[in-house]
């Protein structure tokens, strides 16, 4: 009885730390939140349908139906970070994995805009993106999901 005491005590703990991210660094909130799914390197996993962030991040942050895709993949409008805390990550991640000179920053009033109105089916929405940008002869990284 004492150990399950303890391991609920413990999960109740790293829940709860989990659940608030704020003060954390951009990078601290990209190793909490997303690093489980693109890696620590962004390099994502075919395998698992988690595209790669490194020279792809730019194109979507850079196109306006890309940024509304980016914020509505499930880890991120999930994440339980703040708006403000979204807008810094990504402006962050696309610093480091995208094309800041083609990508305006995420506002927080952006993050919040976008995620007041929720995609429908973002796997859709992004095979429609990828279609466009192929046209477009602009690369997106593998993404396997039919």
């Amino acid at each position: 009885m004492r150990n399950a005491w303890r391991c609920l005590m413990l999960l109740v703990s790293v829940t709860s730390f989990g659940a608030s991210a704020s003060g954390n660094t951009p990078e601290q909130n990209y190793i909490l939140k997303c690093s489980g799914c693109h890696t620590m390197d962004g390099s994502g996993s075919i395998a698992g349908g988690i595209p790669p962030l490194p020279g792809y991040l730019g194109a979507f942050m850079a196109d306006t139906e890309g940024r509304i895709y980016l914020m509505n993949v499930p880890g991120v409008a999930s994440s339980g970070l703040s708006h403000q805390e979204l807008a810094t990550l990504m402006n962050y991640l696309n610093n480091k994995w995208g094309d800041p000179e083609h990508a305006k920053p995420y506002t927080r009033n952006e993050v919040a805009n976008i995620l007041d109105k929720p995609l429908a089916d973002v796997v859709k929405y992004r095979r429609d993106i990828v279609a466009k940008f192929h046209r477009e002869g602009i690369e997106t990284g593998s993404y396997p999901w039919p």
